[in-house]
């Protein structure tokens, strides 16, 4: 084990398991976070599982949160639909404050740990138009991060990585087969069954459907 060490947030996804052996790449000792926290479905928790077993992490570990306690998403609250169209604006799949809080978490772990490096899969590029996977985010909340910690004040930055911050999906694609991740063992759908089958119409499935197709990589995808 090294001392350089990085905390991932891993949703069980394209992206954060593509981020995960991106840090592995690069010499980080990988620990990962997943977040139970009140979402439709709990096939990305176990689909993150199988990413962290698959990929060797040092540590993967989940938080119990209630976000569905706060609702205003279609992926907290069953009472709204997940829509099956690209509409204008900030969409219903929007999760209030969730990233923000995911970070914060990363960050006491990251602090205890002795890491210096949170590693999150926002993008900028081929998303759904929220607002915290912006640049302009990432860098308040790395500002803030050295702010607020005892070893950000006693000059043991963190810095927060977004390195797909401005790939297309179809470039994350690409990254992450260069890097032997296995994306079958990962779920991107909103509203995925209980085996993990993805929908097909959702937004995430229609980009994670476009990335596969513009990087001329077989999708590994089950559909129900």
């Amino acid at each position: 084990m090294s001392d350089k060490r990085a905390v991932i947030l891993l949703s069980g996804g394209l992206d954060s398991a593509t981020v995960v052996a991106m840090a592995k790449a690069d010499g980080f000792d990988c620990y990962t976070m997943s977040f139970d926290y009140g979402q439709r479905h709990r096939a990305e928790l176990q689909a993150a599982e199988r990413v962290a077993s698959d990929m060797g992490v040092i540590e993967h570990k989940v938080i119990g949160l209630n976000l569905n306690g706060i609702g205003g998403s279609a992926l907290t609250d069953s009472s709204i639909a997940v829509p099956e169209t690209a509409g204008e604006g900030i969409p219903v799949t929007y999760v209030p404050a969730r990233n923000t809080v995911f970070l914060s978490l990363a960050l006491g772990w990251a602090e205890v740990l002795g890491a210096r490096d949170i590693f999150i899969g926002v993008n900028a590029v081929d998303y759904s138009g929220y607002p915290d996977c912006r640049p302009e985010f990432v860098e308040a909340f790395e500002r803030m991060a050295n702010l607020a910690t005892k070893a950000g004040v006693e000059g043991q930055g963190f810095t927060i990585r977004a390195p797909l911050q401005m790939l297309s999906k179809a470039d994350i694609v690409k990254a992450g087969t260069r890097l032997g991740v296995d994306y079958a063992l990962t779920v991107s759908c909103y509203q995925a069954d209980e085996q993990g089958r993805a929908c097909g119409k959702c937004d995430s499935c229609r980009l994670r459907a476009e990335g596969f197709a513009a990087a001329g990589v077989t999708d590994p995808t089950c559909y129900f």
